[in-house]
């Protein structure tokens, strides 16, 4: 134990730190950006008259227009405060709250990269990656270093490769590896590219991108580590994102990895890089000893941060059913493009006294968005469903509320999802898939087989 004291408090060149904070306050301070210029502030947080909060998380609601867009004039700043070093660890905290509070309004929104970027503006809020090229380092001397310790390091590389490692893990199922599915339909919308597009619709082309996919999550983290196959793993990882950049709507995701991952660089990079055109962006300055009472802390840390990590997208393992079909467990478990799902729903509320019904269309309350969300997710489903319940309950109305729900995943025809004949109403937030959805449609079709 002293020994790996030792090696995770080993000073280590701060510059790879430095590029990593840089790095994300740009991307950061684009995506948010992004988001006003493209106009979803008011999409996701203005528009819609429902949404679909966590679970417990009720209480997490939409500020009024102007503090929305305030709220991302904020980020913008914290963002930009990241990216030039002032007051980091503040702007980085902030900005980690106040993203986190609005993609946790709905669950809608939900995207991997999101969380990602929670998590990782939450480890910079605690990470000394504000001790050079920073305007913290310029004002005050004090603050200045040319090493940090190995463990922020560490941390770091260890974020991105649980990434990389469960989404490799995530597609190790049948659909992707003997069905090359959903990659034979994404590829299949993008026949009208240029010189590319014709062989996109030929089926081993959509098993090569499956199995391609798949070694590249898997090998790319101990090719990155070994400094020999290094160059030809950033090589790799660039061709992979820009690739997935220009072929699937992924967002910020490919941009993310292909500007973090140097994390797994040797310490120095930024600065024998920058040497070779005669600059050194990292100012002189000097590291601080640690106490043993303060190493063993941030090794506890540490050890309970990864293993929170390592069971998070573990816990789908727990639940009954098909991953993909009852989503239980399904976010932040890094299940990265593995699946493409549609369905149609609709809704019967009855009055079991009088015995009238009506019928409910989701789409007509909800924004297109939502709808396809919502259509597909169950727990979104049943969530919608106790709306109902409590809106009719709220006109003094006890109800009770079937789903006609249909689903195609992965390229199957569709499926029924939900059972019509369970009460949705009366069941609690926490009801077990088994108690209301019908079964994967491959189990469907192995009963009716039998």
């Amino acid at each position: 134990m002293t020994r790996l004291l030792d090696q995770l408090w080993r000073p280590v060149d701060i510059a790879s730190l430095v590029a990593f904070r840089v790095a994300f306050g740009a991307l950061a301070l684009c995506a948010v950006l992004r988001h006003v210029a493209y106009g979803w502030v008011d999409q996701f947080f203005i528009t819609p008259h429902v949404f679909f909060p966590y679970p417990g998380l009720a209480w997490i609601v939409p500020l009024p227009a102007a503090g929305m867009y305030a709220l991302y004039a904020g980020l913008a700043l914290c963002a930009l405060g990241i990216l030039t070093g002032a007051w980091t660890r503040l702007c980085a905290a902030l900005f980690c709250i106040g993203f986190t509070y609005a993609h946790l309004i709905d669950r809608t929104n939900y995207l991997n990269h999101y969380y990602l970027v929670s998590i990782l503006s939450g480890l910079l809020a605690v990470l000394p990656s504000g001790g050079a090229l920073s305007i913290d380092a310029w004002r005050c001397a004090d603050r200045r270093r040319v090493s940090a310790p190995a463990w922020a390091v560490f941390l770091l590389r260890f974020q991105l490769a649980v990434v990389y490692i469960f989404g490799a893990v995530a597609k190790v199922n049948a659909d992707w590896l003997l069905h090359a599915e959903p990659l034979r339909i994404w590829l299949g919308a993008n026949v009208d590219l240029p010189l590319l597009g014709p062989w996109l619709e030929r089926t081993w082309v959509a098993y090569a991108f499956s199995y391609a996919g798949l070694l590249f999550d898997a090998s790319i983290v101990p090719l990155l580590l070994w400094r020999r196959t290094r160059p030809l793993a950033y090589g790799a990882v660039l061709a992979f994102h820009l690739l997935t950049a220009a072929l699937f709507p992924i967002g910020m995701f490919p941009w993310l990895m292909i500007a973090l991952t140097p994390i797994f660089f040797a310490p120095a990079w930024p600065r024998r890089v920058l040497g070779w055109i005669g600059r050194d962006v990292v100012p002189a300055g000097r590291a601080r000893a640690s106490q043993p009472r303060a190493r063993w802390a941030v090794a506890t840390a540490l050890a309970l941060y990864a293993l929170v990590q390592l069971l998070i997208p573990l816990r789908h393992f727990a639940y009954d059913g098909d991953l993909y079909w009852t989503e239980s467990g399904f976010r932040w478990s890094w299940q990265i493009m593995v699946m493409e799902k549609f369905g149609r729903a609709v809704f019967t509320v009855t009055d079991p006294v009088t015995g009238g019904s009506r019928t409910v269309r989701p789409l007509e309350e909800l924004t297109p968005l939502q709808y396809r969300m919502m259509a597909t997710q169950p727990d979104m489903l049943l969530s919608y469903a106790q709306r109902l319940r409590d809106r009719y309950a709220a006109m003094g109305d006890a109800v009770q509320v079937f789903g006609d729900v249909t689903v195609t995943l992965n390229g199957r025809p569709a499926a029924p999802l939900v059972d019509p004949a369970v009460d949705l109403a009366a069941l609690p937030d926490s009801a077990a898939p088994s108690a209301w959805l019908l079964p994967h449609p491959d189990a469907q079709r192995q009963v009716a087989v039998r």
